[in-house]
């Protein structure tokens, strides 16, 4: 593996970390906000005080990250179209994190009714959702058989586990009034772990095979 290819692959660790610093340095120019209570979307909702520069922090950064892992998922495994198929599901995240933030929610992300904005908003976030739960599911079964790491497939089971039950809670929450941001974060910090565990054992795993070339 090359560099450039590496560097790509690279770019899935550092997602979990500029999602924490970047939702955490923008919420505080929101005074009062409640990473308990409030949805991430809030931060670059229309009206809300970090709204001009949320999504450049946030979203479009995200994205770019989002896109370039999975070019270096592709290149990685181009031999198998599953493979493919989880870097399709990868970049198509990263294209709708781009969406949420260039079509800010409403104010309060919940209005009686939704602009246009809004329903774009939350449709790009259910293909957030569904993309990285999907591709998550994929690994279930290519885990074994690309990164021979029956590890990696069980934390894969556990992720996608924890993906759904955390979108029920986030459900509950949000009729209850409380606890939603808090859900969210599960939710998506469950799925960008992930992201970075699939980086982290596709490195590794290119490093262990060219071992055991060496030392044959």
């Amino acid at each position: 593996m090359n560099n450039p290819d590496r560097a790509l692959l690279g770019s899935g660790l550092l997602i979990p970390v500029w999602l924490l610093l970047g939702v955490s340095l923008t919420s505080l120019g929101y005074p009062g906000y409640s990473h308990l209570d409030q949805a991430m979307s809030q931060l670059g909702a229309t009206g809300a005080p970090t709204h001009a520069y949320s999504a450049w922090v946030n979203n479009f950064p995200l994205g770019l990250l989002f896109a370039l892992f999975a070019l270096g998922v592709a290149r990685r495994f181009a031999g198998s179209r599953l493979a493919l198929f989880s870097a399709a599901l990868i970049l198509l995240h990263g294209l709708a994190s781009f969406a949420t933030g260039l079509f800010a929610c409403d104010e309060g992300c919940t209005p009686a009714q939704p602009s246009i904005s809004q329903h774009i908003h939350n449709a790009a976030g259910l293909v957030m959702f569904l993309s990285l739960t999907l591709a998550s599911a994929l690994w279930c079964f290519l885990g074994k058989r690309l990164l021979c790491s029956p590890v990696f497939v069980g934390f894969s089971g556990l992720c996608l586990v924890l993906a759904i039950a955390t979108v029920a809670m986030m459900g509950k929450a949000m009729a209850d009034g409380h606890g939603f941001g808090l859900y969210q974060r599960l939710n998506y910090g469950v799925s960008v772990v992930w992201v970075a565990a699939l980086a982290w054992a596709a490195l590794r795993g290119n490093q262990t095979q060219s071992a055991a070339l060496l030392q044959r």
